[in-house]
């Protein structure tokens, strides 16, 4: 891809490879550009967001001067490394982009973006632009050169570009070029600017890379599965371990924002926070992989969210989205000086959804302490007495509509999911008072749990339809009296009702259920989570099919018997992945990735899904 040819235009999604220290994160694409970086957390403002303006929002870019090259991209084997190679008729480059992460606690973490380019073929003449937009691109700064590069500063930080090749610098930006024979690399290290920074070496260079190769590898030696699909499921957990943010145990939803649901509609969110039910599906996704350091971790920040609520006497629900430092997210805003992904407006920062009500939330957190009791070291017992406090609330309010977990904005509706995952939390503390023998309220537990189970089966079932349906038939609850769309209306959150053991796989219900998402939402191996045409979301627009809801179509397949159907369909969705085996939210009606890139959901659902199968084939 040409220099001309590229400016003012958008890659695919899917070209691109992530990098991260654990605080944060950096898309890649195949082209060598570093088109979104935010430092120095998840949730800052970006630096470089050329994938959301490619005119306005920065890059760093760093490519052949030839305008014929090719490009491969690769991950360094079991590592977070990302390796792009360059090709052209003078011979072939790499460059090697990762954050360093040198030991294993990294308490003295320095946050840096390291670029290592290295020749290794031929003689080969390079050229990089390097044009930070701090804050989104609305604060300004100037770049000036110095003794060991370039030093870009404004208002808003200043960052500090450590290299030996020769800068032309003036105005925002700096570049360079530079010729590479065989054998020779070139380095450039940015990071904030300090007092004492001074010049990059190879030697230096090295021992960073070295170090966080042996980072990368010897925390995936933690893993348990060694299954046949190791690669794949490696690449996911190795994909969710970039997505921690180490010094607060949290998990996000996906480091970008803005990516649309469909290229130039109006779905473009900011996933760079903590869903509640995301987290809570990666801490079981780990744990089954034996990674409980994180899952630990992440318990940890979920224990502290808990206490600050107790003792600060909010009360009320929980949210369903946090920042990480467990912090209501910020309300939302658009940065209307930016044009979108491909014309994809508005760009939001913030999420709207932090104010709604998802009743499910309770019964994914709620599971998540019962599987690391099983599987952990256990929670607390003062973590208890909070999660009581919790359930308190919750029996007082499950029966009532919500947004549940797709965030619909069209109002509030009774979701046969919600009262699902209701039914879950309850269960669940059932569970662990009596294997713990810790106190609780267990009459009025178990009395609630059954009236939530009679009343999905009395109301979520649909006779004549032979399915449960996304909504329970309207009770006495006036805004549900106001729910539109039909009654047999089926929802592909619904496939996990065996998965959270409210049924066995082999219930007639279930099974008439997949049979009614199967005609109604799914084509071919890829899966919608509703039909919006007759359940409006308040959205205008289509979407594309739900990579998470896809592999809840295999595990579903798999627990229903039918494993050569979850096969097939496993390995079509593995031919969506892009080139390094990272997975978007949605995949678009010609195989696009869609929606904010990676995303943990997408794949957690892989790991799942995959391990099951593969525990169902060993058997």
């Amino acid at each position: 891809m040409a220099e001309q040819e590229r400016h003012g235009a958008y890659p695919p999604i899917a070209e691109h490879g992530l990098i991260g220290d654990l605080r944060t994160a950096a898309l890649v694409a195949v082209d060598g550009s570093v088109d979104w970086f935010c430092a120095p957390r998840f949730d800052s403002p970006s630096l470089f967001g050329a994938l959301l303006d490619a005119r306005e929002g920065g890059r760093w870019r760093i490519a052949p001067a030839a305008e014929d090259a090719t490009y491969h991209q690769f991950y360094f084997p079991d590592t977070n490394i990302l390796v792009t190679r360059m090709l052209t008729e003078d011979g072939i480059v790499e460059v090697q982009d990762f954050m360093p992460l040198l030991r294993p606690k990294d308490e003295a973490h320095r946050q840096r973006l390291v670029r290592r380019v290295v020749c290794v073929r031929g003689r080969m003449p390079m050229r990089t632009e390097i044009a930070p937009r701090m804050d989104y691109g609305r604060a300004p700064h100037e770049a000036r050169a110095t003794a060991y590069g370039a030093e870009f500063a404004g208002p808003a930080g200043a960052l500090a570009l450590r290299t030996r090749v020769p800068l032309r610098v003036g105005g925002r930006d700096a570049h360079g070029e530079f010729t590479l024979s065989a054998g020779e690399s070139a380095a450039f290290v940015l990071e904030d600017a300090r007092e004492d920074t001074g010049e990059t070496s190879e030697a230096e260079v090295e021992e960073l890379f070295l170090g966080t190769v042996a980072y990368w590898r010897g925390w995936l030696s933690r893993s348990a599965y060694a299954g046949r699909w190791r690669e794949r499921v490696h690449r996911s957990v190795l994909t969710l371990k970039l997505l921690t943010h180490e010094p607060s145990g949290a998990v996000i939803a996906a480091p970008t924002l803005g990516l649309p649901e469909r290229v130039g509609g109006e779905r473009n969110w900011d996933y760079r926070y903590v869903w509640i039910r995301d987290a809570a599906f990666s801490l079981y996704a780990l744990l089954r992989l034996g990674f409980t350091e994180e899952a630990d971790a992440f318990t940890g920040w979920l224990t502290r969210l808990l206490r600050k609520a107790c003792v600060s006497g909010e009360g009320g629900p929980l949210r369903a989205l946090y920042s990480i430092d467990g912090e209501a997210v910020r309300e939302e805003v658009v940065l209307d000086h930016w044009e979108g992904y491909r014309g994809s407006a508005p760009c939001r920062v913030g999420n709207g959804a932090k104010d709604q009500l998802q009743l499910d939330i309770f019964g994914e957190l709620i599971d998540s302490v019962y599987l690391f009791n099983k599987y952990g070291k256990g929670i607390s017992y003062e973590a208890w007495t909070d999660l009581c406090t919790l359930l308190d609330w919750l029996l007082d309010h499950w029966d009532q509509p919500d947004e549940s977990i797709w965030e619909t904005r069209a109002g509030r509706q009774r979701h046969t999911y919600s009262r699902l995952m209701c039914w879950v939390a309850v269960e669940r503390m059932v569970r662990v008072a009596r294997q713990r023998g810790l106190p609780g309220d267990l009459g009025r537990w178990m009395a609630t749990r059954d009236t939530m189970y009679r009343q999905i089966i009395e109301e979520g079932w649909d006779e004549a339809a032979g399915t449960f349906t996304q909504r329970l038939r309207p009770g006495d609850c006036a805004e549900a009296e106001e729910a539109v769309g039909g009654d047999a209306v089926v929802d592909a959150a619904l496939l996990l009702m065996p998965m959270v053991k409210f049924l066995s796989p082999t219930d007639p219900r279930f099974l008439g259920t997949v049979e009614a998402i199967r005609r109604d939402l799914v084509a071919d191996s890829l899966v919608f989570r509703y039909d919006p045409r007759l359940s409006p979301d308040g959205l205008e627009g289509a979407e594309g099919t739900f990579s998470i809801c896809s592999f809840w179509w295999v595990e579903a397949l798999t627990r229903t018997g039918d494993v050569e159907g979850a096969r097939l369909a496993l390995e079509k969705m593995f031919t969506y992945a892009n080139h390094v085996g990272l997975y978007a939210e949605q995949i678009g009606p010609t195989g696009e990735q869609l929606g904010n890139f990676p995303q943990a959901f997408t794949h957690l659902a892989l790991i799942s899904a995959t391990v099951n199968l593969d525990r169902t084939l060993g058997s």
